[in-house]
């Protein structure tokens, strides 16, 4: 006899519990809407716990262009003793960095003390849909099919995967190209010297990404001295400079763009490194993601010999682990009421219904040793509209991460971690504020853009006011 399927009804329900799923659960939950998040893995946190430090929170100029649900979860893993802080890496960015196996207890803290459950080990089977309105999202896992209904969705699953399966348009990487950004699988290096290493970057330039932003007014030798001050290792070596490009001609690495190394503990002089990648991957296809693995740790033990060989202030530290997942960049674009644009990020454009910021460069990683790389104008930030959260043709959906909507190259800088954690923010709120309202009429485009703008200000996000 067929079991009869499971049902349970929230208000709102979160699929995907990497950064902008959390940050879009907390912003529905303080609201008063009871909140679920489904995610398929057995962690939450995503790309938070993987090693990779929190790109987009400041711009190239250096100042701070999102607050409220990324400043309260930083502040939580500050009381555990895990934060770092902002760091400068002297080429174009500035980045937030924090031990990643604190941020995978501040995550869980944070998610439960605004009393948000948690369905995990938990897949999205299928969509029922009525007259564009999500009427329920079926899920999969050890105990059968459940039936989860709510008055709004939120699809922070990074591929789209309840919008689109709902019927909301969409695009995949650079179509007419078949491209796709290449995968990674972030590793950790223990023991690492900094002051040796940043010896080294001050005395051989020629082999680190430096000066890369204008606005710093500072030759690469002047940056290299700098990032030596400044006394933590968040160097980039890059494929054009002698050591890597030697050792990629070689074939003792891999081709890759550059070895992006990132502090996250200073008591145990630990850093995180990315760099691997495999491109042209369609990492929908979990077939083909799941071959990957075996070359990405290949990958991972080649790249860990190479600094131990090679680079001065790693010939000591050690193998010290690996990201729970691979890292994915790019895969499918769900089209929306707005499609942020390639002008809108590079022209750093303010809006009045801009529910977030971006600051990332504009970043688009090739397979091999490719990268196309442009710089926000002025080292400024761009403002996100309601729009791009609104899928096309959906009345009661939201999405927010990686799957907003987006052309290809403004997806490159939006796809940030500071930057979806905002976007999942702003997602969050505007669906309480549907679903606690009396007179909500079904539709997400009835909300009041300026009220939710009001809201998130109130809640400490940055919506005024930047470069």
């Amino acid at each position: 006899m067929a079991q009869a399927m499971r049902q349970e009804t929230y208000d709102v329900v979160v699929l995907g519990g990497g950064a902008a799923g959390i940050a879009a659960a907390v912003g529905a939950a303080k609201h008063g809407a009871r909140t679920l998040i489904v995610d398929a893995g057995p962690m939450i946190g995503g790309e938070l716990v993987s090693g990779i430090p929190l790109d987009g929170c400041l711009s190239s100029r250096g100042e701070w262009v999102v607050g409220g649900a990324v400043r309260e979860l930083l502040a939580e893993c500050d009381k555990l003793g895990g934060y770092i802080g902002p760091i400068r890496d002297y080429r174009s960015l500035t980045i937030v960095c924090y031990d990643t196996e604190i941020m995978k207890i501040a995550v869980v803290n944070w998610v439960r003390r605004h009393k948000i459950d948690l369905l995990l080990y938990t897949f999205a089977h299928d969509v029922v849909v009525s007259d564009g309105r999500v009427t329920g999202l079926v899920v999969l896992n050890k105990n059968q099919r459940t039936l989860l209904k709510a008055k709004l969705f939120i699809d922070c699953s990074g591929d789209g995967d309840l919008a689109i399966g709902a019927g909301a348009p969409f695009e995949v990487g650079d179509a007419a190209k078949g491209e796709l950004q290449p995968v990674t699988l972030v590793f950790r290096m223990q023991g690492v010297d900094a002051p040796k290493l940043l010896q080294f970057v001050r005395d051989h330039p020629e082999n680190f990404g430096l000066g890369e932003y204008a606005g710093l007014n500072l030759t690469k030798a002047q940056c290299a001295e700098a990032l030596q001050k400044q006394g933590l290792p968040k160097v980039f070596i890059v494929a054009e400079g002698p050591v890597l490009g030697a050792a990629i001609a070689s074939g003792e690495m891999y081709k890759t763009s550059m070895i992006g190394a990132t502090p996250i503990s200073l008591a145990r002089k630990e850093v995180s490194v990315n760099t691997t990648r495999i491109g042209h991957l369609d990492a929908t296809r979990t077939d083909k993601l799941s071959q990957a693995l075996p070359d990405l740790m290949e990958q991972v033990w080649k790249c860990a010999t190479f600094l131990q060989k090679r680079v001065p202030g790693f010939d000591q530290a050690v193998y010290s682990g690996v990201a729970p997942r691979i890292g994915i960049r790019e895969t499918r674009r769900v089209m929306g009421e707005y499609v942020l644009n390639d002008d809108d990020v590079k022209e750093a454009r303010k809006r009045p219904d801009g529910i977030a910021k971006g600051a990332h460069e504009y970043d688009i990683h090739l397979a091999g040793t490719g990268h196309i790389r442009h710089a926000i104008k002025d080292g400024g930030s761009y403002d996100i509209p309601y729009g791009t959260l609104v899928p096309k043709g959906l009345k009661n959906v939201l999405v927010a991460g990686r799957c907003m909507s987006a052309t290809r190259g403004a997806h490159s800088t939006a796809r940030v971690m500071g930057t979806v954690m905002a976007m999942g923010e702003a997602a969050g709120t505007a669906a309480a504020m549907c679903a606690t309202a009396n007179a909500w009429g079904g539709d997400v485009r009835e909300v009041q853009v300026p009220r939710l703008r009001d809201v998130l200000k109130a809640q400490g996000a940055v919506l005024d006011g930047t470069h």
